[in-house]
C-alpha cells in the first residue's frame, strides 16, 4: 500500500492518527509506503511515478489531496484500488459516498469494506473526482490561506465568501449539451457527481447517483436585483426546480464556452482560467473503498 497523506489538511489532526492508521493497515496484512506530501500537486507526482509498485493507493487529506492522487492514476494509465481517509475542512467527497469523518473507523473501512465503482470527470485534459466549478464563491477555497482554515474550519469559507459580495463578475457562457443549450449571462456554474458542495448537502438537486455515467449541472442566471437574487439563494438551498434562474439538468457530456477567460475550480483547487471547457463524465473508472458493495444512492435535500 502506498499511503499519501497531507500533514497541513484541516487542522493538521492528521499526525496524531497516523500511528493509529498505519498500525490498522499494518495489522490487515499490507506492507506500507507512507509518503507526506510537501507542495501543491506532490501527492499526484509520487502516484503517477510510483503506482505500479502498489496493490492500493490510499489518500488521507481534502479533496483537493483525493483530487491529486486520482488524477496521478489517470495520468499514468493504472487502475488501482483507493482508500480515502477524509482529514480537510470540508470533505464533500467522503460525506457522498458514506465514508466516516472519523479517521480510524474510516482507515478500518479502508481494510474491511468493498470496493465501489465510481464515476469522475474529464476537464479538458484534466480531471476532478466530484465538482468543477467557476463563479461566485468558488475560488474561495483555494483563496482561504490554510492557516486560517486549520482555527476556523468552514466559517473560514463563511468570512472569506462574505468579503466577495458585491465584487462578483457575470459570465457570458454558451453551454452545449444533448440535454440543455443555451448562451445567457451566468454568475455560478457546478458540474457534479455528488451531494455535497462546500460541505451543504442537497443543494445539487435529486436522486443523485456517484456511478450513473451522468453528472448534476447547475447553472444559475445573472439576477437583475436584490430579490431576484434571495429567491436564487432559496431555489439553490431548497432544490427548487421551478425557478427560471436555477438551470438544473443531468448530462454524460458538455461543452461551455465564453469570450472571456473564466476562472474554474477543480475538487476546490485552482483549475485555471479557460474561453473554453469540455467536461465528460467517465463512468466507474474509480474504484474506492466504501461500506458495501450497494450502490451509495442519494436522494434529495438534506440542509
Amino acid at each position: 500500500m502506498l499511503f499519501v497523506y497531507n500533514p497541513r489538511s484541516g487542522k493538521g489532526l492528521i499526525r496524531t492518527h497516523l500511528s493509529t492508521i498505519i498500525e490498522t493497515f499494518s495489522a490487515a496484512g499490507f506492507d506500507v509506503t507512507v509518503y507526506p506530501t510537501r507542495q501543491t500537486l506532490d501527492g499526484c507526482e509520487v502516484v503517477s511515478r510510483r503506482a505500479e509498485e502498489f496493490d492500493m493507493i490510499v489518500c488521507g487529506g481534502g479533496d483537493g489531496t483525493l483530487d491529486e492522487v486520482v488524477t496521478g492514476l489517470m495520468q499514468c494509465g493504472m487502475r488501482r484500488t483507493v482508500g480515502y481517509i477524509p482529514a480537510g475542512s470540508t470533505n464533500d467527497f467522503a460525506s457522498s459516498i458514506g465514508i466516516p469523518k472519523q479517521m480510524e473507523q474510516a482507515a478500518k473501512l479502508i481494510t474491511e469494506g468493498e470496493p465501489f465503482m465510481c464515476d469522475i470527470g474529464k476537464f479538458n485534459e484534466d480531471y476532478f473526482v466530484y465538482v468543477a466549478a467557476f463563479g461566485i464563491f468558488t475560488d474561495v477555497s483555494y483563496q482561504t490561506k490554510q492557516e486560517l482554515k486549520n482555527i476556523l474550519g468552514h466559517s473560514a469559507y463563511l468570512i472569506e465568501g462574505i468579503k466577495r459580495v458585491g465584487t462578483w463578475k457575470s459570465c457570458h457562457l454558451q453551454i452545449e449539451s444533448e440535454e440543455f443549450t443555451g448562451e445567457g449571462d451566468y454568475i455560478l456554474g457546478l458540474v457534479t457527481n455528488s451531494n455535497s458542495v462546500g460541505g451543504i448537502r442537497g443543494v445539487l438537486g435529486k436522486n443523485v447517483e456517484l456511478n450513473d455515467g451522468l453528472f448534476e449541472v447547475t447553472m444559475v442566471r445573472t439576477p437583475q436585483n436584490i430579490i431576484d437574487w434571495q429567491e436564487i439563494i432559496a431555489a439553490v438551498l431548497m432544490s427548487d426546480e421551478s425557478n427560471s434562474r436555477v438551470v438544473r439538468f443531468k448530462t454524460r457530456k458538455l461543452r461551455i464556452v465564453s469570450e472571456e477567460p473564466v476562472a474554474w475550480t477543480r475538487d476546490g483547487e485552482n483549475g485555471g482560467e479557460h474561453t473554453e471547457v469540455v467536461l465528460e463524465n467517465l463512468h466507474q473508472v474509480l474504484e474506492i473503498m466504501t461500506e458495501s458493495s450497494a450502490e451509495p444512492v442519494l436522494h434529495g435535500a438534506q440542509i
